[in-house]
């Protein structure tokens, strides 16, 4: 388990605090590799289309922003249905995950200013 400083102990020092911003950033990557590999598979065998095709089509379902090709079979439409949904969850992971030690030092910082 990862844990933050608590708001007894001092702030983190900067290059530490790029460290952690590095190691977090790492984590939200590996969300997006996944999140992609997932969906690029999904649609090859699902949607049989091809690896840009697939890629083009994981890309912009895992951003928000919709599909580009229509699904013609039942199994393409399921997944692409649910790989939607997965998406919705996995995108607000990945900002979570990155913005995690962002958040937590500027609250950490003001709690301190506080005392």
């Amino acid at each position: 388990m990862v844990r933050f400083e608590t708001k007894k102990q001092k702030v983190l020092p900067m290059k530490d605090f790029i460290k952690r911003l590095f190691k977090y950033f790492l984590y939200a990557s590996l969300i997006v590799i996944f999140s992609m590999a997932l969906g690029v598979i999904g649609y090859m065998h699902f949607a049989q289309l091809n690896f840009i095709d697939a890629f083009h089509m994981s890309a912009l379902i895992l951003t928000g922003m919709g599909p580009v090709v229509e699904m013609k079979t039942t199994a393409a439409k399921l997944f692409s249905s649910f790989y939607a949904l997965y998406s919705g969850v996995a995108f607000l992971t990945m900002i979570a995950t990155f913005l995690a030690p962002i958040l937590h030092r500027l609250l950490h910082v003001l709690h301190l200013d506080d005392e």
